[in-house]
């Protein structure tokens, strides 16, 4: 027997690897796995060279556990080892520098593994001992036991062993027990050696029998199902791409399509991306896209590492470009990582318009769960947003697809504004902008429908990207002034009929939380709406986009701001006014009488301070002015006070009001009631 060191600069290498990795101490498993599938392959290597003229035999790797010996051992008929192999292999760990290994990766099982070479010492993270049983291929090789507790030193004895390969066999430590359950080395097998070149048994297939599982002759083979990847495309039928979907997603529904992923220069790459019914959830869809290297899973948490709006396909990305054993940031920041990533991006772009020039119809039917994807690609890759302006679509309320060009050319002639620029209208909800959607048809326009989830941040983009361009909600201005043609038509009422009217409705307006409500009033002919509710456009694209934008938030606690524009053209607010006039004009002369007296007095004021510097004006010209202002707020309340007065039992105020608010889905409990009931009296 010999006994020895292993060559390493310092003692303390098992406790560091004990204690800092092992936040990540599962990977052992595909370690230790991905060894034995390594030396297996070698072994097939050397007997298609004819190098190796023995029988190969069953060469699948067997993981076998004993929960009762507490060890977990992964076997392979491989080309084993010799003691000299050993020696320079295992014994001799290219390890420098604990400290600075300790500062810049302890909390990183994989990048210590990467960089040190230690995919084999990972096996310590979980175990007291480490036994590796190995025979060398070589004919008349002496197997050999290696044996080593954790620390330095190891020995090295001469044994029997039948065929060969090799065994590590891992004595399972007291605080990692959970290795020797079955269900959670099946749940750690399926994950990272679902696809490995090389079948791995573990165990054997259970059936259920009187009641229980009970175990059947039948090998379970972890990664029965082949690589789908691997394959030319050529040589694949529709059916396969979706079964292999099935075997990833079981729950899913079916993709739409995939691309197929091959590329040999300037890296390897291979891979199957398929794209989901996305929808209208971002955050459901994040990692499912599978990342391999040589068919070894290396982790499904891709941000960073392909593109975000990738993140929401699903699917495999296989290649030995990609280091196996590194941390993410690593990763992140790997050349090859961000050349593949490019190429992920450009194909992806590629097989869209493809599938747009191919069959169009087809991909108009798909645009609402292709919609997410693409808006998020524009939105957050300036390259991509280049590829995908020809085949992104824009739908209208009637269900119909234009790309952006063919829309541009649509609605030139009946939506460009005095100023030349192009508008655009858009609604959120059919239903519930109904009447705004109507009335903007009935003078012409096309009206498109933004109801996805990025459709806000869309519009923004939109408007600087597309020149001489703007969007507008539909329901964010009366039909009239959407898009501005011409100067607005005067209205023939006086500032004296405009504010008592204004304050008779302003007066009226009920009070909801976060919400402002403004009267403006337009000549709008004796057809349109009596009243309408728009909401400003830049003020509600701005509270939108703070949900989007953590540095606007403070938009979002601003109140909604909404203006009730009356028609002064119409019938029923004519009456209102004439109706005004007659019950208030009375008791208003005395108070609109005085308040002109004060007004005058406190312009008079006003004008002779102004031509005084202001150390000149004197504190009683000063009170004098204050005075005056707070005798003129007295009158205007007053004012104020016998119209609210009148319009608080005028029904026909009221029932105007809350037709508009109706349309708005603002009419609410109590209110709705009474609206109801007021409309019964109103019919009688």
């Amino acid at each position: 027997m010999k006994k020895g060191n292993i060559g390493v600069t310092t003692e303390n290498i098992f406790p560091v690897i004990k204690k800092f990795l092992y936040s990540d101490h599962e990977i052992f498993l595909r370690e230790m796995v991905s060894n034995a599938v390594d030396a297996t392959q070698k072994l097939k290597t050397l007997a298609q060279k004819g190098d190796f003229k023995g029988d190969t035999g069953n060469l699948s790797v067997n993981i076998t556990l004993d929960k009762e010996a507490k060890t977990l051992t992964i076997s392979d008929r491989g080309i084993g080892m010799t003691a000299e192999e050993i020696d320079k292999y295992i014994n001799q760990i290219a390890f420098s520098g604990v400290t600075d290994f300790l500062d810049k990766y302890k909390d990183e099982a994989n990048a210590i593994i990467g960089h040190f070479g230690l995919g084999f010492y990972s096996s310590f993270m979980v175990s007291d001992r480490v036994d590796i049983i190995t025979k060398s291929h070589v004919e008349g090789a002496q197997a050999v036991k290696w044996s080593c507790d954790g620390s330095p030193s190891f020995t090295l004895e001469e044994v029997d062993k039948a065929e060969r390969g090799s065994d590590i066999v891992l004595h399972i430590s007291d605080d990692c027990k959970e290795f020797l359950e079955k269900e959670r080395i099946e749940t750690l097998l399926n994950k990272y050696c679902k696809f490995m070149a090389v079948p791995v048994v573990f165990g054997k297939k259970t059936e259920w029998k009187d009641g229980k599982q009970v175990d059947t002759d039948e090998d379970n083979v972890i990664n029965s199902v082949e690589p789908l990847w691997t394959k030319a495309p050529s040589t694949l039928k529709e059916e396969e791409y979706k079964e292999f979907y099935r075997t990833l997603y079981p729950m899913q529904d079916e993709p739409l399509f995939w691309i197929h992923l091959n590329v040999d220069f300037p890296f390897h790459l291979t891979g199957i991306l398929y794209f989901p019914h996305v929808q209208n959830n971002l955050e459901l869809q994040r990692n499912k896209i599978q990342l391999y290297c040589n068919q070894v899973f290396v982790t499904d948490q891709v941000e960073g590492i392909v593109p975000d709006f990738l993140t929401l396909l699903h699917g495999v990305i296989d290649s030995p470009d990609i280091p196996l054993n590194v941390s993410r940031s690593y990763l992140q920041s790997d050349a090859n990582v961000k050349k593949i990533s490019t190429y992920i991006t450009k194909k992806v772009a590629d097989r869209l318009q493809q599938i747009f020039k191919n069959d169009r119809a087809d991909y108009e039917k798909k645009w609402d769960d292709l919609k997410l994807f693409i808006h998020y690609g524009m939105l957050s890759q300036e390259d991509f947003y280049d590829r995908a302006k020809d085949f992104a679509l824009f739908k209208d309320v009637d269900g119909k697809y234009f790309t952006y060009e063919d829309y541009k050319t649509l609605i030139k002639g009946e939506q460009t504004d005095k100023d030349g620029n192009l508008v655009y209208l858009y609604a959120t909800n059919k239903e519930d902008q109904y009447a705004y959607i109507a009335n903007a048809q009935n003078k012409g326009y096309n009206v498109l429908l933004f109801d996805g989830q990025l459709d806000v941040p869309m519009v923004s983009m939109l408007e600087q990207k597309l020149e001489k361009s703007r969007f507008t909600r539909v329901d964010s201005d009366i039909v009239e002034r959407l898009i501005v043609k011409d100067d607005a038509k005067k209205t023939e009422l006086s500032e004296g009929e405009r504010d008592n009217l204004s304050e008779v409705f302003r007066s009226q307006m009920p009070k909801i939380d976060m919400a402002n409500f403004n009267v403006d009033i337009e000549a709008l002919g004796e057809q349109a709406s009596p009243v309408m509710i728009t909401q400003n456009e830049y003020m509600r694209r701005m509270k939108e986009m703070s949900h989007f934008q953590p540095g606007m938030s403070f938009y979002g606690q601003m109140p909604d701001s909404y203006t009730v524009v009356l028609n002064a053209d119409h019938k029923l607010v004519k009456s209102v006014l004439e109706d005004t006039e007659k019950a208030t004009s009375e008791s208003l002369k005395p108070v609109e009488s005085e308040l002109k007296g004060l007004q005058a007095r406190l312009a008079a004021l006003r004008q002779t301070q102004s031509a005084k510097k202001p150390e000149e004006v004197t504190q009683e010209e000063k009170d004098d002015v204050q005075n005056t202002e707070k005798a003129v707020n007295e009158q205007r309340d007053k004012k104020n006070q016998i119209l609210a007065g009148y319009a608080a039992d005028n029904s026909i105020v009221h029932q105007l009001i809350d037709l508009a608010l109706l349309q708005n889905g603002m009419l609410k409990g109590e209110a709705l009631d009474k609206f109801l009931k007021r409309s019964v009296d109103l019919i009688k």
